[in-house]
């Protein structure tokens, strides 16, 4: 039997892995950071901000890496809103807005497959089950629901199927 300590120590590196993680699929922006990553959007999300692109474009290499690489725990949360707040307050794009907070959206359902990607899935011969979908991380299930939006362009969709559900 796993000890307490053990499982707590496995829980922490995943959710680090996935408080930060890039997907392959995303390769194309990576290296310079000059497009927001997956994972830092989720955070977003989760902490109901609405940063531009070109504000992450006018944050440098060190900063991108510190919002990337901020845990996502509940108070670690709070304090990246802050930071962001903090740190767009002078931006000439204008602070960072407060939106709604992620709450019960499809991403965050393990037990129902939303229609999009059932959908989208299955355009690609692609069949996706709940279990599937439950066994999948919350990051995971976040990027498929990004994607297959109707104001996504797609590009990296079969990527992320490949990826994702290898």
């Amino acid at each position: 039997m796993l000890s307490i300590n053990l499982l707590i120590n496995i829980n922490l590196i995943l959710v680090n892995s996935q408080s930060n993680h890039y997907f392959n699929f995303e390769d194309d922006f990576i290296k310079d950071l000059r497009c927001i990553p997956l994972c830092v959007r989720r955070k977003l999300d989760l902490i109901g901000i609405k940063l531009k692109l070109t504000h992450w474009q006018d944050f440098n290499l060190i900063e991108k890496n510190r919002i990337v690489d901020w845990p996502d725990s509940k108070n670690d949360l709070i304090d990246l809103k802050t930071f962001l707040k903090e740190i767009t307050s002078n931006s000439k794009y204008g602070e960072a807005k407060e939106i709604e907070i992620s709450i019960n959206q499809p991403w965050q359902n393990k037990n129902k497959v939303p229609d999009q990607i059932l959908k989208s899935a299955l355009a690609r011969g692609i069949k996706i089950s709940v279990e599937k979908w439950r066994n999948l991380n919350e990051l995971d299930r976040f990027a498929f629901c990004k994607l297959v939006r109707p104001s996504h362009e797609h590009n990296n969709l079969d990527r992320a199927f490949d990826e994702i559900l290898k």
